[in-house]
């Protein structure tokens, strides 16, 4: 068990990092396609695209895995007994996205070119939330191959079908164009499935009873799926709110609406993207970290469960304290090289030594998931969240500018890391008398 949790983390570190470098030239070809003007249509529908992955996924990869982890209940009942309601649940989606798309675009949004967009994106939901599916299935098997594999092969697909058809599209129009970029979510989730698909067991046999509901399974998901959606869905709001209640609170206290646009842009633009980008490293120890967790945890192996989790902390502070000396020494150099700029140098010299506690917070977080406490970190993100959001519209009025927002996230990433902390120490102490130190 020790090795396969190590060999999993170095799985989906790998393909993790092929992943990310796909992903960055998607980016950039698809900057270089439909220009700055398209790239800014899709990020006016970016936040409801996020915001519907989330509901229409509703935590269930990260349920499945559990369970399936656990192996307290038939896999294959646990998978296909969602498929049913969880379409139904899609479909409803479809239709509400369907019908609140003229108000986002004409009313919110205020743009109507964002209409087809926004109703594309209702169309590759069923796609998303099945591909999460079967991958959560394998995480819970501690096979980390096939979501590796799936996840490249969907990146690949994703940029050779924005080479071949969005500049084809643009010659009809930009909104057809980025309509297209959303729809190309439909093939490459459709590529992801197939790859998955081809890993199940092959003796596995599927019948119709399969696909029967079973109330006590979709309880025992549910009860770990929407506590886990609810944490996402603060965050998504937060997000939301965020530029809303700095515009409004610093215009209040005098500042111009151009320097509130500069001074936020290049915070979310260029200092956060640079202090995140060890994540990546961060979320694939804590998909690995899950199923182990779960796994002997729920089978009384608790000083295994502590190991665990300290290990996962200490790989996350392996690749985050380094990160973090280089942006403290030289955060000019990796400004320049990324993104050909050295604005934002004194935002990350403060904010950087805090983050390396955010480096811990994921794996934390899916300890507690793992243990069957996803109701406490969802609390512990809520209140972190309101702290943050009530000390942005404080600052907002003390003529700091947009330090406000640097104070709000360093006291919102040290609240909720001491949170999940004491409470993973808290909930192994109660369970064998273990003290989690590190």
């Amino acid at each position: 068990m020790k090795s396969k949790f190590i060999k999993s983390t170095l799985i989906l570190l790998l393909g993790g990092f092929i992943s990310k470098i796909l992903g960055m030239i998607i980016k950039i070809v698809l900057t270089r396609v439909i220009s700055t003007d398209g790239i800014g249509l899709y990020m006016l529908i970016l936040p409801t695209f996020n915001l519907f992955i989330t509901l229409c996924s509703l935590g269930l990869p990260t349920a499945i895995s559990k369970m399936v982890s656990e192996r307290k209940n038939n896999n294959k009942k646990i998978v296909l007994s969602l498929i049913k309601p969880i379409l139904i649940y899609n479909i409803i989606l479809i239709i509400i996205l369907y019908l609140i798309s003229p108000i986002l675009s004409n009313n919110l949004l205020k743009n109507t070119d964002t209409y087809y967009p926004l109703i594309a994106i209702g169309l590759t939901l069923p796609f998303i939330c099945i591909s999460g599916i079967i991958k959560g299935y394998f995480f819970g098997k501690e096979r980390m191959i096939p979501h590796t594999i799936s996840n490249i092969t969907e990146q690949l697909v994703r940029l050779t079908l924005t080479i071949l058809y969005i500049p084809k599209l643009l010659h009809f129009s930009l909104t057809i164009a980025v309509t297209g970029v959303v729809l190309i979510n439909i093939l490459s989730e459709l590529s992801s499935i197939i790859i998955l698909l081809f890993f199940l067991p092959p003796n596995a046999t599927i019948t119709k009873e399969d696909f029967q509901v079973n109330k006590n399974i979709t309880k025992d998901v549910l009860n770990i799926s929407i506590p886990t959606t609810g944490s996402r869905l603060i965050g998504s709001i937060v997000y939301f709110l965020e530029p809303i209640i700095l515009t409004y609170t610093l215009i209040k206290s005098g500042y111009t609406n151009n320097f509130i646009t500069t001074e936020y842009g290049i915070i979310n633009g260029y200092v956060f993207p640079l202090l995140l980008m060890p994540s990546f490293f961060t979320m694939a120890i804590s998909n690995a970290l899950l199923p182990t967790v779960s796994n002997s945890y729920s089978n009384g192996h608790y000083q295994y469960t502590k190991n665990k989790i300290k290990q996962a902390i200490f790989f996350s502070l392996l690749i985050g304290i380094p990160v973090t000396i280089i942006l403290l020494i030289v955060p000019e150099i990796p400004l320049k090289l990324i993104y050909n700029t050295t604005l934002g140098i004194d935002y990350i010299k403060v904010i950087a030594p805090f983050f390396i506690l955010h480096y811990i917070q994921s794996p934390l977080t899916s300890a507690m998931q793992a243990m069957g406490k996803a109701t406490c970190a969802m609390v512990g993100t809520l209140c972190g969240s309101i702290l943050r959001t009530i000390i942005l519209i404080i600052t907002g009025y003390l003529k700091i500018g947009l330090w406000g927002l640097i104070i709000a996230t360093i006291t919102n990433i040290i609240f909720v890391t001491i949170h999940h902390l004491y409470y993973v120490n808290k909930y192994l102490k109660k369970k064998n008398n273990i003290k989690f130190s590190h």
